[in-house]
């Protein structure tokens, strides 16, 4: 007897069924989230672009800050447009391999974003605990480095998932109940044991955001210690407007990932739709956000971005 060929239960194409129960409300869904979309694409590309062209900003927090907004953009353009597909044209089929690699990229971004504020972290209590040595410890061949490890460390974390997704056989279970494609949402789909899928998924990757989260807390245990040792109240309030934009944008990742992961977990009581639109939600609010509360924060974007402006409208009016 010949012997059976799992790979002929690999199903060609997923369907995506959008949030559960809720279908008949997708278009008036779909109108907050595309606007939330494209504010995100707007506000990243308007911080790359002055940081890009604004010569006082090649600095190491600013370098970090573009990373950031690149992570960011590619956070939502791997999930968001194939969602309004969805919600607009009820287009659901993903291809096999696309869904594998909507799900890489979603995965290796948020990775990716965790490294990067555990790095904007490091350098603001550099910056704050040891001033004197801060340009010969934060170099542009340091932050280059810090830069590729997020990608080494992304990469060689998330890549495994692909494997331990493509040696599963599906048995004609292809609709997935969620709006983009994600590790364990795939595998529960599987008619085989996924123990080393839900073991490997959220023990590993969990893991690494953690550690990177634990860090971030010493970084700035440390940081306030340094800050209350500080003579001048004055230099102490600017000390802590420095580090005020990053705890909104570490917040705004952190807490909302943990509680999405905590309630997979553990909280099976909340409505599956409910899990859904967090999820939504999860891959537009920090991209929406994070170039908002460093624009409005940050006095040397600020300026810039005032001044572009300004450009703009007297050469529009000029026309």
């Amino acid at each position: 007897m010949p012997p059976f060929n799992l790979t002929s239960l690999t199903p060609a194409t997923f369907i995506l069924g959008g949030i559960p129960g809720m279908e008949k409300s997708h278009i008036w869904i779909s109108i907050p989230f595309c606007s939330m979309y494209l504010v995100a694409l707007l506000g990243n590309g308007v911080v790359l672009f002055v940081i890009r062209t604004e010569r006082s900003l090649h600095q190491p927090m600013y370098l970090f800050l573009s990373m950031l907004a690149i992570a960011d953009l590619m956070l939502s353009t791997t999930t968001v447009p194939k969602m309004l597909a969805l919600f607009w044209f009820s287009v659901g089929e993903i291809s096999f391999g696309a869904c594998l690699t909507q799900m890489f990229f979603l995965h290796f971004s948020f990775s990716a974003e965790s490294v990067i504020l555990l790095a904007m972290a490091f350098d603001r209590f550099v910056a704050i605990c040891y001033p004197l040595r801060y340009t010969a410890v934060l170099t542009q061949s340091a932050v280059v480095k810090t830069g590729l490890v997020a990608l080494v460390r992304s990469f060689c974390i998330i890549f495994p998932c692909i494997f331990l997704l493509k040696r599963l056989p599906f048995c004609g279970h292809n609709v997935i109940p969620h709006t983009y494609c994600e590790h364990m949402g795939v595998a529960r789909l599987a008619c085989a044991d996924i123990s080393i899928n839900i073991f490997y998924g959220l023990a590993v990757p969990f893991a690494a955001i953690v550690v990177d989260f634990v860090l971030i807390v010493v970084s700035y245990v440390l940081i306030l210690l340094a800050l209350f040792r500080l003579p001048f109240r004055t230099a102490r309030h600017k000390a802590f407007n420095t580090c005020g934009s990053h705890v909104c944008v570490i917040l705004f990742f952190y807490i909302p990932a943990f509680f999405t992961v905590l309630t997979h977990r553990f909280g099976q009581e909340i409505p599956h739709h409910v899990h859904i639109l967090l999820a939504n939600l999860y891959v537009l609010i920090p991209p929406l956000l994070n170039p908002v509360v460093y624009g409005v924060r940050t006095k040397q974007i600020r300026k810039k971005v005032v001044k572009v402006f300004i450009y703009l409208q007297r050469h529009l009016l000029q026309e």
